[in-house]
């Protein structure tokens, strides 16, 4: 078993979504984040409104599945990236459990 976690901006949340099930991974958890890119300080700091979010809004996606099915996804996703024509590819990482309860 291991855990997959997935990155995304919200434009393709729904294609994550669709390669999830072709992949045959049915459990999954998601949550809404923001996602930053490096910026200069000077554009950081040079906000007129500093109480507003710079970010991108993103969601991100985790999954306990096997390697398999881990395999298959990657696949997907290594196909889905290749037609974008955004600078926002779907972002995945496989960290590896060593116990479980």
């Amino acid at each position: 078993m291991k855990l997959l976690i997935v990155t995304v901006v919200d434009q393709f949340q729904k294609e994550v979504l669709q390669l999830f099930k072709k992949a045959n991974i049915e459990s999954y958890s998601g949550s809404d984040i923001e996602g930053y890119k490096n910026a200069s300080s000077f554009m950081m700091n040079s906000s007129w409104f500093p109480s507003e979010k710079g970010g991108a809004q993103s969601s991100m996606f985790f999954s306990f599945t096997e390697e398999e099915k881990i395999d298959s996804f990657f696949s997907l996703v290594t196909q889905f990236n290749k037609t974008l024509e955004t600078n926002n590819p779907i972002h995945a990482v496989v960290v590896p459990i060593e116990r479980s309860i």
